[in-house]
């Protein structure tokens, strides 16, 4: 699989909300260091997989629309807006937010993120 191919599936609908998934595509070492419209935040494979059952808790849908994917070797930039449906309203698609993360695969793995969002 390539890399490109490798992050696209990660972004599959709903894969966030399982967090065997989830397991699946992160690196061992994995470190996400995020930039968000609340703070700067660094994650690590365990706070990744909680914050996969905070939003299992949450929402019963995820989806992500992607307007861009650019690669470069083991280097994946990706573009998307982040919609779910909450556990309370299940009918109605929320815009959660606006993402855009450079990703480095290693070992086939999700291995360093470097993410920014903004929330709607």
């Amino acid at each position: 699989m390539t890399p490109k191919e490798l992050v696209l599936d990660f972004y599959k609908n709903d894969l966030i909300l399982d967090k065997s998934e989830v397991n699946e595509f992160l690196h061992p070492d994995i470190l996400i260091e995020w930039n968000s419209s609340k703070g700067f935040i660094q994650m690590n494979k365990e706070d990744v997989l909680n914050l996969t059952d905070q939003l299992s808790k949450a929402y019963v849908r995820s989806k992500m629309r992607i307007t861009h994917c650019i690669t470069e070797g083991n280097m994946v930039s990706v573009r998307y807006t982040h919609f779910v449906k909450t556990i309370e309203n299940p009918r109605e698609e929320m815009l959660l937010a606006h993402f855009f993360v450079i990703w480095e695969v290693k070992d086939n793995k999700l291995y360093r993120g470097y993410q920014m969002s903004q929330f709607s």
